[in-house]
C-alpha cells in the first residue's frame, strides 16, 4: 500500500512537468457550417421598429444604427457560422453567399484579450473573421507566411 506522503509526492511531480502546448491552426472554411438561420425580412423590420422606436436609444446617444433601416439591416442580418470542429465561430452577413465564405482563405492570425478570455482571431479578408475563445494563455508561432500558407497560421496555447 502506498503511503499518503508518497501519493502527494507523485501528484506534485506530475503537476511539476509542463504540459505540452496545444498547437491551434486557423480553420479551413471549406468545411465551415452555418449553424443558425438568417433572420426573415419581416423579423428584421419588426426588431428595427422595436429597437429603434425606443427613445432609450436616443437618450443614450446610440442612434447611429437607427438612422436608416439599411444600416440596421447590415448590422443585424447575420447568422452564426462555426468551423467543422465547432471551435471557431463567426457572425457572417446573410448577404454573403455561403460559397464565398467556404472559398475564403486565411490571411492573418492575431491574439486579443477580452477580460480573462483570450481570442484567437483568424482573418479571411473582407471583414470575415472566425474567432476561438479560450482561457488558455496563447502565443503566436512564426506566422510570416500566413497569408500564403494557412498551415503557417498557428498559435500555441497552454
Amino acid at each position: 500500500m502506498i503511503s499518503p506522503h508518497a501519493r502527494i509526492a507523485v501528484c506534485l511531480v506530475a503537476l511539476a512537468h509542463p504540459v505540452a502546448a496545444a498547437s491551434i491552426s486557423c480553420p479551413d472554411l471549406a468545411t465551415a457550417v452555418q449553424v443558425a438561420a438568417c433572420p426573415a425580412e419581416e423579423e428584421l423590420r419588426y426588431t428595427f421598429s422595436g429597437f429603434c422606436g425606443s427613445d432609450a436609444q436616443a437618450y443614450k446617444g446610440e442612434t447611429g444604427v437607427c438612422t436608416d433601416y439599411q444600416n440596421y439591416r447590415r448590422l443585424k442580418n447575420v447568422a452564426l457560422w462555426e468551423s467543422a470542429d465547432g471551435a471557431f465561430s463567426a457572425y457572417v452577413s446573410c448577404d454573403r453567399p455561403s460559397a464565398e465564405v467556404r472559398a475564403a482563405r486565411v490571411s492573418s492570425l492575431r491574439i486579443a484579450r477580452q477580460g480573462k478570455i483570450n481570442l484567437l482571431i483568424c482573418s479571411y479578408g473582407d471583414g470575415l473573421k472566425f474567432t476561438l475563445r479560450t482561457r488558455a494563455e496563447c502565443r503566436l508561432d512564426a506566422i510570416e507566411g500566413c497569408a500564403n500558407d494557412a498551415a503557417a497560421c498557428k498559435a500555441a496555447c497552454d
